[in-house]
């Protein structure tokens, strides 16, 4: 929006050229989602503290995590609001906020912070109870990953681009593989990608600052990617399909990280305010629909595997235990095992944080493997 106005004036200011460049936008845009993180932070908490809208460390069935995270009682909660904001705000200033891929974007965030809210909303208003239950979270996210998944297909209908619904495999080239995938298919396949990836985040998020730790990385890495499959000198030097438009997703990813490692600022051990099914949920969701409109799903698996391991970790752990009767891991999901095995909530985060930049580093690495 604030681009496409001093665009207006660069006839004037040649230097206003610079907001043309997908890189200068997506650099700005990361640094407004920071500062607004940084500077409407300290009021938000204080209102959250205020309102004693704080954590509840005793909805567990673990006594010994409830022991061990007591002194998150009371920490101000549904702090990913921030994030929402932030996000929001920023991508809607520095990207073409009429573009397909970001209005959809930033919609999926709202729409699921509303989701986050309200399941935080009913922890803390009702005591007996943790939240939605998992059938109407599911359906609350599932309704989203349908429309999504239609609105896409018109998108693509209408610009008669066969290539949307396409999967791409890693290390291997356009040249060699692709496979349109049939409409019919691909509902469920954007289902899978959005209602998986949200959900994994917000398993993720139970150590102070590991989940905004981990997107961070995610989401600078589907920036670079966005930048590269919206471009099409760069998606056809490294054979990738070219997604017309889908460029000015960068801009969103920069300024979805920008606002995470503002709240982080925040959020890291020990937390001031914890993120919530507010901002957890719509991260996820945001970086799966990301995943979706450029084509890279398989890759959101490399680069996001710190969520794909807490997912796969609680899933295993249920499985196992329903067949067997027994764990497989001291606890589910993967970061309270380690907690379990004595390590420090801050060695498990920033751990966790160095596979997230390794895989990140090696998920953009795979583009060059093909």
């Amino acid at each position: 929006m604030l681009s496409k106005f001093l665009l207006t004036l660069q006839p004037h200011f040649h230097a206003l050229n610079l907001f043309r460049y997908l890189t200068f936008r997506a650099a700005f845009a990361a640094i407004t989602s920071f500062l607004i993180c940084i500077v409407v932070g300290p009021w938000f908490i204080a209102q959250l503290r205020k309102r004693r809208i704080g954590e509840r460390t005793d909805k567990t069935d673990s006594p010994f995590l409830a022991d061990l995270h007591k002194d998150k009682a009371n920490t101000p909660t549904m702090g990913g609001a921030l994030i929402v904001f932030a996000g929001v705000v920023s991508s809607l200033f520095w990207a073409d906020p009429w573009n397909f891929y970001v209005l959809v974007a930033n919609l999926c965030m709202i729409y699921l912070g509303l989701v986050g809210y309200i399941d935080d909303n009913i922890k803390l208003t009702h005591p007996s109870k943790k939240g939605l239950t998992a059938g109407m979270k599911f359906t609350a996210q599932s309704l989203l990953a349908v429309i999504i998944a239609l609105t896409l297909i018109r998108h693509y209908t209408a610009g008669q681009d066969k290539w949307g619904t396409i999967l791409q495999l890693p290390f291997v080239s356009i040249a060699k593989f692709i496979w349109i995938m049939p409409q019919w298919l691909f509902v469920p396949f954007v289902l899978l990608v959005v209602v998986g990836s949200s959900n994994a985040v917000n398993l993720t998020d139970g150590l102070d600052g590991l989940a905004p730790g981990c997107t961070i990385m995610v989401a600078s890495s589907f920036a670079v990617l966005s930048y590269i499959v919206g471009n099409a000198v760069f998606s056809n030097y490294l054979f990738i399909q070219f997604v017309p438009g889908a460029g000015e997703l960068s801009v969103f990813c920069a300024a979805l990280a920008g606002a995470t490692l503002g709240f982080l600022w925040f959020n890291c051990y020990p937390a001031e305010v914890i993120m919530g099914d507010t901002g957890s949920l719509p991260l996820g969701g945001a970086i799966g629909f990301v995943a979706v409109s450029i084509k890279q799903e398989l890759l959101l698996v490399i680069i996001g595997g710190i969520f794909v391991a807490e997912a796969a970790s609680v899933i295993i752990q249920v499985l196992n235990y329903k067949c067997t009767k027994r764990r497989v891991f001291r606890c589910a999901p993967l970061h309270h095992h380690f907690q379990y095995k004595g390590w420090p909530e801050s060695k498990v985060t920033i751990r966790f944080w160095i596979i997230a930049a390794i895989l990140a580093a090696f998920g953009l690495v795979t583009l060059k493997l093909r």
